[in-house]
């Protein structure tokens, strides 16, 4: 079929050309933004799940339901080398503008206020390395400049706040990667939510991250699991992942038959990004529509191939070959029946289908290694966010069907 027509949309936080099975999430969120405008009480929201399940599409989407609502937003992408306080503040400068509030001696003053808490992350900085934060108003003085991130965050949002409610809007913070941020920063946002929620003021934190998450906030402030409204981003259901391909489809007046689509839902196992991946190649592909699941079973290799490279190859190379031998030791004994040592027995259960998480000391086991001796390889991946840890003990993979790729992949790049 025509590949300049070909609707779907394999990317990095890229829209879907159909955004579906999040209707209800979207649904929620609107009402969210409407009590909180209203002075009514809620809960900021965080977002959790794996790579590829398409956290940030939905973070972005929300963000967009905040602007057609009136709200100011601003968006960031946390960093674990970078401190909170500059991107922090270059968001909150676009949701000022966006804001657009009547009084610019007002904003102004509050746009102050955002300068002076960016300002405070470089006291000693070198004047070539100076951050330029394109405000174009005098740093306050006394306001958000104390040096310590949790007390500066509650009086720049109570200040952000307090001008949003004097529109009847609100402020929209939209934190992607929210799993990097430092443990101060965590602890900042923490009770910075916490405050501008005992206050009533309009502001909302919506954060995306990985599974741990809801941990990293609940290690930072016990009140965590009260504050914010935990929402799961899963792969789609089976009516999600055929609409999120036959919708883009029709539009191009073509189609897929009942075969070609359940042949779809078995190779992708319904994750967004794979969905559009595939949807991608067999188009392609494809002759003529109806697409069949023969089309599927020829590009199924190229689709493979490429997210060899980019989904998956690309996240191995980061590792050490140490780091590696880590990895390929999970993805075995995420299959090993009965599991490799009598600690995880009555985990893993007798089937070999493969589990979402290992425990470290059968990883150990798998490679005749002590535990301790392979702290430096896991701790790593840790921080490289390849893998993560949703409870002591266990660890799992960040990317879905990573595991599988490893096995197929033995004589991958050492």
């Amino acid at each position: 079929m025509d590949p300049i027509r070909n609707p779907y949309a394999p990317g990095a936080g890229q829209r879907p050309p159909e955004l579906a099975g999040r209707d209800a999430q979207l649904d929620q969120f609107d009402v969210t933004l409407e009590r909180v405008a209203r002075g009514r009480p809620e809960r900021s929201v965080v977002l959790t799940g794996l790579r590829g399940v398409g956290k940030t599409v939905l973070l972005n989407a929300m963000r967009s339901q905040a602007v057609r609502a009136g709200w100011g937003t601003g968006k960031l992408e946390a960093r674990p080398d970078q401190s909170l306080r500059r991107p922090l503040a270059a968001a909150l400068h676009v949701a000022v503008r966006e804001l657009g509030h009547p009084d610019r001696d007002q904003a102004d003053e509050v746009l102050g206020t955002v300068k002076a808490f960016a300002l405070r992350d470089q006291p000693a900085a070198k004047l070539r390395d100076r951050w330029r934060s394109g405000i174009d108003v005098p740093a306050t003085s006394g306001r958000a400049d104390s040096g310590d991130v949790e007390i500066d965050l509650v009086e720049l949002l109570t200040d952000v706040g307090g001008l949003a409610a004097d529109r009847g809007k609100g402020i929209g913070i939209f934190v992607d990667e929210m799993q990097d941020l430092g443990p101060a920063d965590v602890s900042a946002v923490c009770a910075a939510c916490h405050e501008i929620s005992q206050a009533g003021l309009p502001v909302l934190v919506v954060g995306a991250g990985l599974p741990h998450l809801p941990a990293v906030l609940s290690a930072s402030k016990s009140y965590s699991e009260r504050l914010f409204r935990y929402s799961r981003v899963d792969r789609l259901d089976r009516e999600s992942a055929d609409r999120a391909l036959v919708a883009p489809a029709a539009e191009e007046d073509a189609e897929f038959t009942p075969e070609a689509l359940q042949a779809m839902y078995d190779v992708t196992a319904g994750y967004p990004y794979f969905v559009q991946a595939y949807g991608k190649v067999v188009w392609d592909v494809a002759a003529r529509t109806p697409v069949t699941a023969d089309d599927v079973r020829v590009a199924a290799p190229e689709a493979e191939a490429e997210l060899a490279v980019g989904f998956f190859g690309s996240r191995l190379e980061r590792a050490t070959p140490a780091e590696r031998e880590y990895l390929r030791a999970m993805a075995d004994v995420a299959v090993e029946p009965d599991g490799a040592t009598e600690e995880n027995a009555d985990v893993v259960g007798p089937a070999a289908a493969e589990q979402d998480s290992v425990l470290t000391s059968a990883v150990a086991a798998h490679l005749d290694r002590k535990p301790q001796s392979l702290s430096p390889a896991r701790d790593a991946l840790l921080k490289k966010g390849l893998i993560y840890s949703g409870e002591r003990g266990r660890i799992a993979f960040t990317v879905p069907h990573f595991g599988r790729y490893l096995r197929s992949a033995a004589d991958g790049p050492a």
